[in-house]
């Protein structure tokens, strides 16, 4: 990281304010070239973290802005080197003038995330920590916000942090023993050790079971609209959605593919996903949406049947209620309530299922299927502090909680050894292995082809 990196750390549409972003050994020196500000100070002697007003004026010394300025000196700063940061009016044409006379005196553009990718080679910051930024620049709930941005915090790494320093104290002492065979562990300090194994295991498990709901609250809960033809899935997904999204019409099989859009239901962030109707078919076509929807169902976190509420249950209705995984939250939603024939209720009572009448088309009983989707989901609920839990304790990483889960096998493993009393060395081998995938998830032992692809995942500029 010899190199001195520049970017827009705004994007390219026009804006009120954009920022030009400068990070690396010559990143004051290049800013000084170009910077002036009222008072005269040069940029090389300002001082660190204020902000300074002037003028940035290009190699032929036109005036190209008027704009503000910060140095922040290594290693304080957010990437732990150098940094100036040029406040300026959001013009693409201004940002980009400027980007070229910082370019021309050897600075290179920036690659996506690479800011943050030496904050973390810089130790401004651990591997969670870094992948949260991104989670926090994704956020689409106040939930999901607030929990990476507890985990910026440190939520995760602290935790992590701890059961790695236990396991490393527990590794030297197995060592040592195995180094000095004559220093034998008495029975004292092995329970000792266990305790502390299945402590730290008690931890692995809770950040790994909490997985499942940092998911939905990172990616939204996969909500499946079913049905057979023509009972209104389309024109429910559009009246929730607020607008058309998907076309509606008379004919049966008019939706051939699932479409997927996301929404919130109060402080619940919803994939919502519109299906071809269920049906017998011999259209080779339609039958392909039909197993499309039979595959999106095996990963639903919610389906909403919908039955046509101006005639009878058929078989198609129960086939439909019948292709719903049991284990999955379900609604049925009584759509056309505004026309005057209905289901009878004997039929009704054949779905043990939650009853919802609404008018797709007219919006009436759309807020109470939203009360109904809220109570489905309490720990998420409208409340603005989302589930209820520390802030940043949710994993809602998949790399992570993968490797959560190969470390608690590890020490399973281990605890069972001590147990049935086998050599230290064998114990070691099982502890060694889990104080390696822990340091995969803060970053202490991750391959470089890791880091690559979660900074991959950055925008240019952060």
């Amino acid at each position: 990281m010899t190199d001195t990196i520049a970017a827009i750390a705004t994007g390219n549409n026009i804006s009120a304010v954009g920022i030009v972003r400068i990070s690396g050994p010559d990143a004051i020196t290049a800013s000084d070239n170009f910077f002036r500000t009222v008072n005269g100070i040069s940029l090389i002697n300002a001082e660190t973290k204020r902000i300074y007003y002037g003028e940035f004026r290009s190699n032929n010394n036109n005036l190209t802005d008027i704009c503000l300025c910060t140095v922040s000196k290594a290693p304080h700063s957010y990437t732990g080197e150098n940094t100036v940061e040029l406040y300026c009016h959001g013009s693409p044409a201004i940002l980009s003038e400027i980007l070229n006379n910082l370019f021309s005196t050897g600075i290179r553009p920036a690659l996506p995330g690479e800011f943050t990718k030496r904050a973390f080679l810089n130790g401004k910051m651990d591997l969670t920590q870094a992948e949260a930024v991104i989670d926090l620049i994704e956020a689409e709930t106040v939930s999901a916000a607030s929990n990476a941005a507890g985990q910026l915090q440190g939520a995760i790494s602290k935790k992590l942090e701890s059961a790695y320093t236990q396991l490393l104290d527990i590794i030297t002492h197995f060592h040592a023993v195995i180094d000095y065979p004559d220093e034998d562990i008495d029975e004292f300090e092995m329970q000792k050790y266990i305790g502390s194994l299945r402590l730290i295991l008690n931890e692995l498990k809770r950040l790994s079971e909490s997985y499942k709901r940092g998911k939905i609250l990172h990616s939204g809960i996969p909500a499946v609209i079913i049905g057979r033809p023509n009972t209104g899935k389309s024109s429910l997904f559009n009246a929730i959605l607020g607008y058309d999204r998907t076309i509606v019409t008379d004919i049966a099989g008019t939706t051939r593919d699932t479409v997927e859009e996301k929404v919130l239901i109060g402080n619940i962030l919803l994939r919502l996903i519109d299906t071809a109707g269920l049906r017998k078919t011999d259209d080779s076509v339609e039958k392909l949406g039909v197993d499309r929807t039979h595959a999106v169902l095996n990963d639903a976190g919610l389906v909403i049947l919908v039955l046509d509420g101006s005639s009878p249950l058929t078989g198609e209705d129960l086939d439909a209620f019948r292709s719903i995984p049991s284990d999955i939250p379900k609604i049925a939603v009584i759509n056309k309530s505004d026309l005057p024939v209905l289901p009878h209720p004997d039929e009704l009572n054949k779905f043990d299922i939650i009853k919802c009448p609404i008018s797709a088309l007219s919006g009436e009983g759309l807020d109470t299927l939203s009360d109904e989707i809220i109570k489905l989901f309490p720990d998420y609920g409208v409340d603005p502090d989302g589930f209820k839990t520390n802030q940043g304790e949710l994993i809602t990483n998949a790399r992570q909680a993968e490797a959560i889960s190969r470390a608690e096998v590890c020490i399973n493993a281990s605890i069972a050894s001590l147990t049935e009393s086998v050599t230290p060395d064998a114990v070691l081998t099982d502890i060694e292995a889990a104080l390696t995938i822990i340091g995969e998830i803060t970053g202490k032992t991750v391959r470089e082809d890791i880091i690559s692809g979660i900074f991959d995942r950055f925008c240019v500029g952060k």
